[in-house]
């Protein structure tokens, strides 16, 4: 006779959302920490622009290849265990960061950091096994928008500081937010029954995911230094695509794969992370351009003239709003299902872009088209992981989880390769410098406007019949770690 399935761990759901939440936006801080300080990176690390931007392009490159690995082997030895260690690499980055006075070590530091990615994809397979159900969909919306939470409240922050203070306490402040945040997880999150997932890690699959992941997004993220027809960024999309498709054939013949790809290939699975792909370029090419708009001179005849810190505080309301807009996703989607949801939130998304068009001679009317684009995000992004695992098995949460954090990551690379491109070629030169126009501006806004509708009509072709009766069983799970 079969064992009966374990009852889930004593929880506090209060306590388990609040924590984890926390530990989101913790993760999301190292994205927006040196945003402050790009210009000051090249004297700070005595080195010159180009490879300034390394301390960028690093921590992308360590999330994306990290994202999925920490997901499988959540599911194999447990999510609670995996979640406090990859806090680790995100403190001892921190500290890196903090002492580093060169570029070789800030890049390490930085990398560290990235490696830390996977805390939000695994809390949100956390809340799967342990909280109620009717307390998840609303617990799941907030992990998500967790990410947009703190890259907007963490901007003005960090601003602030590297202002008023040293810059090292940006780092610093990170290392004993992140040292809090393991505390805390190890208190609100009871010791579970492992359920693992069946089989060995898969190191190739995880090696090749890695090199294909880099080769790919290194492309994308540096060809507009590089030129895109150049040699180097040509060779890396070539590579990236032999890597990609000979990991694909190794995944499906073998028997452990890191990434099951014939779960990825069913239908509810495939479409949402085809959605989560344009959600994630939509999401972030209107966080790039806003920005460049605010901070531009007035002289320009379309710049604001506002400083990094007044910029940061007209765009932390749409963080608020963000936050706001996750919590009534939750309800949402218990009543009418995360399809509903995710639909609704990318013609949000498409209707703050479309704002834009009539409201970007202003800092309000910019910081409402922020808000409005917020709204749209916390929506989606609440809707998109429970999607995702209610069409995957309980031992696959974590995993199919990660993987959908790595196609939005890969979504918000192209936005900034896509956004890069259309300013470049539509710029002027100023002096010795060259500013992007309004047109650039606007065709770069009406791009962001049209992937959102598109992200919108590939949620329509999402099964809904399959994700109702999926997204009721949450009440199932609790054995699964």
């Amino acid at each position: 006779m079969a064992s009966p399935t374990p009852a889930p761990p004593a929880v506090k759901p209060g306590a388990l959302v609040a924590v984890l939440g926390f530990t989101g936006i913790v993760a999301a801080l190292m994205q927006t920490l040196v945003v402050p300080l790009i210009g000051d990176l090249p004297r700070i690390l005595d080195t010159d622009a180009s490879n300034a931007t390394w301390v960028i392009t690093v921590t992308l490159l360590a999330a994306a290849v990290a994202t999925p690995i920490s997901g499988r082997l959540g599911d194999m030895y447990g999510k609670r265990r995996m979640l406090m260690i990859c806090t680790v690499p995100l403190i001892l980055g921190s500290v890196l960061c903090a002492v580093s006075g060169s570029l070789l070590p800030m890049i390490a530091g930085r990398a560290m950091q990235g490696l830390g990615a996977g805390l939000i994809p695994l809390g949100i397979s956390i809340m799967r096994d342990l909280l109620p159900k009717e307390k998840l969909m609303g617990s799941i919306s907030l992990m998500s928008a967790s990410m947009g939470i703190g890259g907007a409240l963490g901007l003005p922050m960090a601003a602030a500081v590297a202002e008023s203070y040293n810059w090292r306490m940006l780092f610093w402040a990170v290392a004993a937010l992140s040292l809090v945040a393991m505390g805390l997880m190890w208190r609100a999150i009871p010791p579970m029954p492992v359920e693992r997932a069946p089989g060995r890690f898969d190191l190739i699959g995880g090696l090749g995911l890695g090199v294909g992941l880099v080769c790919l997004l290194l492309g994308v993220s540096k060809g507009g230094t590089w030129g895109w027809t150049s040699g180097t960024t040509i060779g890396l999309f070539v590579a990236a695509v032999a890597v990609l498709l000979a990991w694909g054939m190794w995944e499906l013949r073998v028997q452990d794969p890191l990434v099951d790809l014939r779960i990825t290939a069913r239908r509810q699975v495939l479409l949402t992370n085809l959605a989560s792909l344009a959600v994630g370029f939509a999401m972030y090419a209107q966080a790039l351009i806003l920005p460049q708009l605010m901070q531009l001179p007035t002289s320009t005849g379309h710049g604001l003239g506002q400083s990094m810190l007044a910029m940061g505080l007209w765009m932390m309301p749409g963080g608020f709003v963000m936050m706001i807009a996750a919590g009534f996703g939750g309800k949402l989607s218990t009543v009418y299902g995360p399809k509903v949801t995710l639909f609704i939130g990318c013609l949000v998304i498409a209707a703050g872009y479309g704002s834009s068009m009539a409201l970007m001679g202003s800092v309000w009317g910019l910081a409402i088209v922020a808000a409005i684009c917020g709204a749209g995000t916390g929506l989606a992004y609440g809707a998109m992981p429970a999607l995702i695992m209610g069409a995957v098995p309980l031992s696959e949460t974590a995993s199919a989880n990660s993987f959908n954090a790595l196609t939005r990551s890969v979504g918000t690379s192209f936005a900034a390769a896509v956004v890069g491109v259309v300013l470049a070629q539509m710029s002027v030169q100023v002096g010795p410098h060259f500013l992007p126009t309004e047109s650039g501006f606007r065709v770069g806004l009406l791009i962001g406007c049209a992937v959102a509708v598109v992200a919108a009509a590939v949620t329509l072709a999402i099964p809904k019949q399959q994700t109702q009766r999926k997204a009721a069983e949450p009440e199932l799970v609790g054995a699964n770690a």
